[in-house]
C-alpha cells in the first residue's frame, strides 16, 4: 500500500515502513506527525482524492531534525569592485511512515 501526501508545497509518495526527508516540522524527535493531505491511496483498494481523498491519513515519526551541507553563491561583476558571497543551509526533517490509513 502506497499514498502520495502534500507537505512542505511538494508531493511525496510514500510506503510503510519508508525513511523520507520533508522541510521542516515543529516537533522533538520521537514525536508522531499526521499528514491530513492525502492525494492519492494506491494498492488493493485504490482511492483517487478530488483534490483529497476523505478520511485518509499517514502517521509518521519524527527520526531527526537537521540541516542540510551548505549552497554558496557567489556573484561578481567584474572591473566595478562589486561582489556578493552568500551561503545557505536548509532544515528538514526526517520521517520514517508508521500507517496509511484510507
Amino acid at each position: 500500500m502506497y499514498a502520495i501526501i502534500k507537505t512542505g508545497g511538494k508531493q511525496l509518495k510514500v510506503t510503510e515502513g519508508q525513511e523520507i526527508f520533508v522541510e521542516k516540522i515543529n516537533g522533538e524527535v520521537g514525536d508522531t506527525v499526521t499528514f491530513d493531505e492525502v492525494l492519492f491511496v494506491g494498492g488493493d483498494d485504490t482511492k483517487v482524492g478530488a483534490p483529497l481523498v476523505d478520511g485518509a491519513t499517514v502517521e509518521a515519526e519524527i527520526v531527526k531534525q537537521g540541516r542540510a551541507k551548505k549552497v554558496t553563491t557567489y556573484r561578481y561583476i567584474r572591473r566595478k569592485d562589486s561582489h556578493r558571497k552568500q551561503g545557505h543551509r536548509q532544515p528538514y526533517t526526517k520521517l520514517t511512515v508508521n500507517s496509511i490509513k484510507a
